[in-house]
């Protein structure tokens, strides 16, 4: 199960300006295998029920890495929303850290977002086990306390699936 999740650091609740969320879950699997899953945002959709929808993107000459658009899918009772981003790797250690960061091409300013994954061995006795910490900055100006409660809800319902992914 993942802990300290939905931790909120930075504005104070009810404050509608940015947030910084960090998950960690331990489970049994290689870091190969969970660096290929978390390293490729292909398989995202497969384990977080929010991202409702990936596909490759033609990367640009100042990409450091793959890119990829994204559809974000939340929902509050009746009112749905969904935002679509494109991310790029901008970081990839293998077995040891990955960063994606929103990188738009249409010119205009936008919002940041960036999901930052870092794994290695846990401190647990059980040899196999990988601690893996996942961190979400939005730096946008819509947030609101109800979805802080949703991304928590969403990052612990994801846990079973992330680890039955990466234990195949």
């Amino acid at each position: 199960m993942w802990s300290s999740c939905g931790r909120r650091v930075g504005p104070a609740p009810g404050q509608t300006v940015g947030v910084d969320v960090t998950a960690e879950l331990i489970c049994l699997a290689t870091g190969d295998a969970m660096f290929a899953v978390v390293s490729d945002l292909g398989t995202y959709g497969s384990w977080l029920e929010i991202v409702a929808k990936v596909e490759a993107a033609e990367p640009e000459a100042s990409d450091p890495g793959p890119a990829w658009l994204v559809d974000l899918r939340g929902q509050l009772g009746p009112l749905r929303r969904t935002k679509r981003l494109r991310m790029v790797r901008a970081l990839a250690e293998p077995n040891r850290a990955v960063r994606f960061e929103r990188r738009e091409l249409d010119g205009r300013k936008h919002s940041a977002w960036v999901l930052s994954a870092e794994m290695g061995p846990s401190d647990a006795s059980s040899a196999g086990d990988v601690r893996l910490t996942m961190s979400l900055h939005y730096g946008g100006s819509l947030w609101l306390p109800v979805l802080d409660r949703m991304l928590a809800e969403e990052i612990e319902r994801s846990s079973t699936r992330l680890a039955e992914l990466v234990a195949r």
